[in-house]
């Protein structure tokens, strides 16, 4: 599978069918990992935890063996590099035909932490299953899916722009095109996708649009799902990433440019 078609057909998986994981696919995930950098240069880690060894469990979660946590120090912008870094991973998973969803809420939080050994100056935002998906959903599975419409996506007009906020993006190359729709089909967080991108000659400034709120947690959720989104836009189009608003929206949050 080449890349746009890995985004496209990848999709969460809350119920698998009970296999362990093969050494292969454990050694490869692995090896992958190591060579995983993000753009904002903050070092991510992986730590593979044997969900039996550590008594690790989720309620929406059928039939898994194997974890992935992920850890990231506490510093600016450390969501974003996370998402970006973990996606990587989600992504080179599903190429191999290993299942993941990303879980951040229903778990025993302090077991996974304490399992992956996550130290006072990191956070563990977010772990993920990895296993062989199952040939039918569980109820809750479905459920959970169909509750957040998983499998829809907001229309290309109205995530991308041209100029500001205010003029859809409606003309533009293919190979722009084919990034900004692997941005569309990101995912993210109670699938509220929050990435608006606009579009100013060859830089697209990348923005969180909304909140999701009540979460309580000491980061930013949505800046995870940017992190995603940037992951998307730069494994097709490539490009430079930087920090500079350009000062054009006055009601979403700016996160960064990307520059191709």
């Amino acid at each position: 599978m080449d890349i746009k078609e890995v985004i496209r057909t990848r999709k969460s998986f809350r119920t698998f069918d009970g296999r362990e994981l093969s050494q292969e696919d454990k050694d490869a995930l692995a090896a992958y990992a190591q060579t995983i950098e993000n753009p904002y240069g903050i070092p991510v880690s992986f730590v593979w935890l044997d969900a039996a060894q550590y008594k690790l469990s989720s309620p929406v979660i059928n039939g898994e063996h194997f974890y992935v946590a992920v850890k990231v120090p506490k510093v600016p912008r450390c969501e974003e590099a996370l998402g970006f870094s973990f996606e990587k991973l989600v992504l080179y998973a599903w190429s191999l035909g290993v299942g993941t969803t990303w879980i951040a809420g229903t778990m025993n939080r302090s077991r996974f932490e304490e399992a992956a050994q996550t130290g006072p100056d990191e956070f563990m935002m977010v772990v993920s299953p990895l296993g062989y998906p199952a040939a039918k959903q569980s109820f809750v599975d479905r459920r959970l899916r169909g509750s957040v419409r998983g499998d829809e996506r907001l229309p290309f007009e109205q995530l991308f722009f041209e100029g500001d906020f205010a003029t859809p993006l409606l003309d533009c190359d293919d190979a722009v095109k084919d990034a900004l729709e692997a941005v569309r089909w990101y995912p993210s967080a109670a699938n509220k996708q929050p990435c608006r991108v606009v579009k100013a000659g060859d830089a697209f400034h990348f923005y969180k649009k909304g909140s999701m709120g009540g979460a309580n947690r000491p980061w930013d959720s949505q800046k995870i799902d940017m992190g995603i989104a940037l992951c998307h836009f730069m494994s097709v189009a490539g490009g430079v990433l930087s920090i500079a608003d350009p000062g054009i929206a006055a009601d979403a949050e700016y996160i960064a440019t990307v520059t191709i």
